[in-house]
């Protein structure tokens, strides 16, 4: 004999995907009071802040349990690195486009001003010269990007989901109109941090490895800010 379906059953099959991400992701020990948000994008599965929302791609909301379990051990920073390491393998493993695809890919730059080769050399210098400063020149030379789509980040880095690599990084347009280079400098060495953890094998977020490293080269480890219109 079939069994009615209650109202809450039928309440929570009528969620949109990403507020069951959320469910299940609390089900298996996510914090209750951590907000959830989903996107589509195609370079960044997972992004985390110390106090924001949790980033996930739509796409797991079909991931099996291990795979979001995996997710919740990445999370716990206090865990050993090569454990947080095997979990986020784990997670970028699962093939999220199958089930969430977003757009098609297209060229990621956009449309080029007058001056721009200007200021993407002038970027480009300013990396060189930190990564001598503070990186032992160690770090690899990256592509800059101008974005005027930012508005609250002063800039970001553009990973590689297949490898974790970096593939560039963006710097907000208004934030260098706005407020100089010396400001700029401070931003483009933010990155470089997320760079270097990228390149020596460590998760790309704003945890505790991000922010000692982040004091070590003497700036802020926040990079938001409201640039306004």
């Amino acid at each position: 004999m079939c069994r009615p379906v209650s109202d809450a059953l039928r309440a929570s099959l009528q969620q949109p995907p990403e507020e069951l991400l959320a469910v299940r992701l609390r089900s298996l020990g996510l914090a209750p009071g951590r907000k959830v948000v989903t996107h589509t994008n195609r370079t960044v599965m997972l992004s985390i802040t110390p106090t924001g929302p949790l980033r996930l791609h739509r796409g797991y909301y079909h991931a099996p349990d291990r795979v979001l379990r995996a997710i919740l051990r990445y999370l716990n920073q206090r865990l050993p690195k090569d454990r947080r390491r095997s979990a986020e393998r784990e997670f970028l493993s699962f093939p999220v486009q199958l089930y969430a695809p977003g757009r098609a890919p297209g060229p990621r730059r956009q449309s080029s001003r007058p001056g721009d080769d200007a200021l993407l050399r002038q970027l480009g210098e300013i990396h060189r010269r930190l990564n001598g400063t503070w990186f032992e020149g160690n770090l690899r030379s990256l592509p800059f990007r101008l974005s005027g789509r930012m508005r609250t980040r002063l800039g970001e880095v553009c990973l590689d989901a297949r490898n974790g690599a970096i593939v560039d990084i963006a710097i907000s347009r208004r934030h260098i109109r706005r407020d100089g280079w010396a400001e700029v400098e401070q931003t483009v060495l933010h990155e470089m941090v997320h760079q270097w953890q990228a390149e020596t094998g460590r998760p790309v977020d704003h945890g505790k490895a991000f922010r000692r490293k982040a004091r070590d080269v003497g700036i802020e480890p926040s990079a938001r800010r409201d640039l306004g219109r």
